[in-house]
């Protein structure tokens, strides 16, 4: 499993430094860079969520939206011959290929 924690719709990725002694982080999926540390596990995810708290309020201060996590939209490069395939699945099935690969994911993740 991943070393990831989430807030508020925010995901950071954690590492530890040997070499440091220290737990450090940052948010992912933002452009924007946002990072975090501490020196134990447990004040890690404290100044995790005071970090997405701080860039929340920077934001707000700025008169600027947050950056969001996700748009709803991303590119799959997949082999031209799956992407034939679930295209044709699609047209037999009656829906788009958008629909298609919407449906796939929800059951992969079990959202559906």
């Amino acid at each position: 499993m991943a070393n990831v924690l989430d807030y508020k719709g925010y995901f950071a990725t954690l590492e530890y430094s040997s070499e440091d002694k220290v737990f450090y982080g940052k948010l992912e999926m933002i452009e924007d860079l946002v990072t975090f540390e501490a020196d134990s596990a447990s004040d890690l995810e404290v100044n995790f969520h005071n970090a997405v708290d701080e860039y929340l309020e920077t934001c707000k201060a700025l008169g600027r939206e947050p950056q969001k996590t996700y748009k709803g939209i991303f590119n799959v490069r997949i082999d031209p011959k799956l992407h034939k395939k679930a295209y044709q699945k699609s047209i037999k099935n009656g829906i788009s290929l958008n629909a298609f690969v919407k449906k796939a994911i929800e059951k992969e993740v079990a959202l559906g």
